[in-house]
């Protein structure tokens, strides 16, 4: 027998093989096949493999033997099969018999993601030092290159980051099934039919794992038009759903699909895709393209949304978690330009999001200082805007690691313009640094703000009419900024000992300008002053004008105990030590006032008219001031027996 019979009666038995499993007859046209219902399958992973090999090699003989033209590569199920001769055919219906194998491998072999194991991945953080509030992870990875075990072997060209866990998503024998047929699919030139189907399988198990790990399909209109409240609970999800995404789902893809292609002929013309030319990570991209659209498409709603500064360390989290998955998502992504195209809308949602952050802390700025003065709060106690400003603050020194890097330019001159033309807008007070060229821009911006907190807390105290109860309100203010930044050691780090020293001189001139203002007529009560008879060396004192200086001592100190035990200083250190300091002033002088006239009065008429309290008693009252609550006044008298 020559060469050509030897080979002629290889090919008709190589095509009896594959006739034998033509799936092409009762196919509908344009698509389906086998795989379906009770139909035999060649790869059912638990069959007789003899006849799979036998079929592989018969296809392997079809194109040695019968290499298909140019004209008949295509569709195996749109090129009539009565076209062109018997070999061709056959390689038609071969073609046909692994598409519908690859598929029922791909489908009836996938294993079940487990959510759970997925989701541990939230806790993996690429960030290392950042100071964390409480709703914030703050377990991390390392992102040193490491080569991750399993039981499929995987080539050296592929490299995962630390951070990233890859599932086997179909066992080691099927992904070697599905590397056979695709290798024969690739090289008769039926790749594209080949990743089509790969797509259309894997497309809606990623997509299924998206929605397991709670990944909605929000549109950009959809995101904007929720209340913050919601979109903020769906931001936290969202960065646990992404990290596992990313390095669970997509990397665990991506694996399956190098495993599978690696080594095939799928670039040049073969395959095509939306995106542009693709190489063996072509069939991947077409699987997870639109679920990695949809997850960023989520962030990229938030970046162009309407500003607002509690959104600040919300999108500052959305920041990090993507700068952190950015590497990852470089890895998994950038080897092909149609994946690179999702590393890029990453990339810039971050940029985005940056941008987002220095607009919100600015934006900020000015809504401190045009907050609305419209009436004072009751008792010169702590205004909500101080409260909430220094809270503000004090988070944005917990991010000081990422803010740092973000803000790069300091508060400038042409941004503390007030704009003309509006009255109701307080002008801006000067920004004077300690030592400008010394600190961080964040730090500028956090001491500008509480210079334009100052600056309206001034504007606040002249609401108050009473000018002792404007500077207990100045000092109450003052003194709680003032702690806030030494309670906080990030915060104190930024504002610097410097600019805390003129804090505390500034709250204890308001306290010092109190005192003076509230009890120095009362002081003044307790002089030697206009009591003594006019002319000579006469020591005699005018007990009508000792009757009224006693009278004036008393309703002064009634209405000071009336007034002043509802003015409140909740700080109780500080309210001690201004109780402590009232007494000093006020009872040295009363006891030495009643040493030396007490005698005149006590000799007259209905003494105690006039000489109401001991100075035990004003001690006792002192205790009632600054407790936000008026107390009727202590009226013990002194026995005249």
């Amino acid at each position: 027998m020559d060469e050509s019979t030897a080979a002629a009666a290889e090919l008709e038995a190589a095509e009896r093989v594959v006739m034998r499993w033509d799936s092409t007859a009762s196919a509908s046209f344009g698509g389906g096949g086998g795989g379906g219902g009770d139909e035999q399958m060649l790869f059912d992973g638990g069959g007789d493999r003899a006849e799979a090999e036998r079929f592989l090699r018969a296809v392997d003989d079809l194109r040695r033997l019968a290499p298909p033209s140019p004209a008949s590569v295509g569709s195996p199920r749109r090129t009539s099969s009565a076209s062109g001769g018997a070999a061709s055919n056959a390689v038609h219906v071969a073609m046909a018999r692994l598409e519908d194998e690859f598929r029922h491998v791909l489908s009836s072999r996938a294993i079940d993601l487990e959510i759970e194991v997925l989701a541990d991945l939230s806790s993996l953080s690429l960030c290392g030092d950042r100071a964390n509030s409480s709703d914030i992870a703050d377990a991390t990875a390392a992102d040193e290159d490491d080569s991750v075990s399993s039981s499929v072997g995987r080539r050296s060209s592929y490299r995962s980051l630390r951070s990233i866990r890859e599932i086997d998503l179909l066992p080691a024998d099927a992904i070697s099934d599905l590397h056979a047929i695709a290798s024969r699919m690739a090289a008769a030139g039926y790749g594209r039919e080949c990743v089509q189907v790969y797509s259309s399988v894997r497309k809606p198990a990623v997509d299924s794992a998206l929605r397991r790990l709670g990944i909605e399909k929000l549109s950009i209109g959809d995101v904007q038009r929720l209340e913050w409240e919601a979109l903020e609970a769906k931001i936290r999800r969202w960065i646990r759903a992404a990290r596992a995404a990313v390095r669970g789902v997509f990397a665990s893809e991506r694996r399956l699909c190098f495993l599978i292609y690696h080594d095939l002929p799928l670039s040049g013309s073969t395959i095509s895709t939306a995106a542009g030319t693709t190489t063996h990570d072509a069939p991947f991209v077409e699987a997870v393209k639109g679920a990695a659209l949809q997850l960023f498409g989520f962030a990229e709603a938030i970046s162009i949304g309407r500003r607002s500064p509690e959104k600040l360390f919300k999108i500052i989290d959305l920041h990090d978690a993507i700068a952190d998955l950015l590497p990852d998502v470089s890895d998994i992504f950038s080897a092909s330009k149609a994946g690179e195209s999702i590393y890029v809308q990453a990339a810039e949602i971050r940029s985005r999001l940056a941008d987002a952050v220095r607009g919100i802390l600015s934006e900020f700025e000015n809504a401190v200082l045009r907050d609305p003065s419209k009436t004072p709060v009751p008792g010169g106690t702590i205004h909500p805007l101080t409260r909430y400003v220094m809270n503000y603050i004090s988070l944005i020194s917990d991010y000081k690691t990422t803010l740092s890097e973000l803000i790069v330019s300091r508060p400038s001159a042409s941004s503390r313009i007030a704009p003309e033309g509006n009255e109701n807008t307080p002008s801006f007070p000067d920004l004077d640094l300690p030592d400008p060229d010394s600190q961080l821009p964040l730090a500028s911006h956090l001491i500008w703000i509480i210079v334009v907190l100052e600056h309206n807390l001034e504007s606040k105290s002249s609401l108050y009419k009473d000018a002792a109860l404007s500077h207990l309100f100045v000092m109450n203010n003052v003194h709680y900024i003032a702690h806030k930044v030494k309670d906080s050691p990030e915060l104190r780090g930024l504002i610097g000992d410097e600019y805390l020293k003129r804090l505390t001189g500034k709250f204890r001139l308001a306290a010092t300008r109190y005192q003076r203002t509230a009890w120095l007529k009362i002081l003044n009560c307790l002089r030697d002053e206009g009591l003594h008879v006019s002319g000579g060396f006469s020591s005699g004192v005018s007990k009508s004008a000792l009757r009224e200086r006693f009278k004036a001592f008393n309703a002064s100190f009634e209405e000071a105990h009336r007034v002043q035990s509802a003015w409140y200083v909740p700080d109780t250190q500080l309210r001690e030590e201004l109780r402590i300091s009232i007494s000093e002033k006020i009872l040295p002088a009363y006891r030495s006032f009643l040493g030396r006239f007490r005698h005149h009065i006590e000799n007259g008429r209905h003494p105690e008219l006039y000489i109401k309290y001991s100075v035990e008693d004003l001690e006792t009252s002192v205790t009632d001031f600054f407790e936000g609550c008026p107390p009727p006044l202590h009226n013990r008298r002194r026995s005249h027996g």
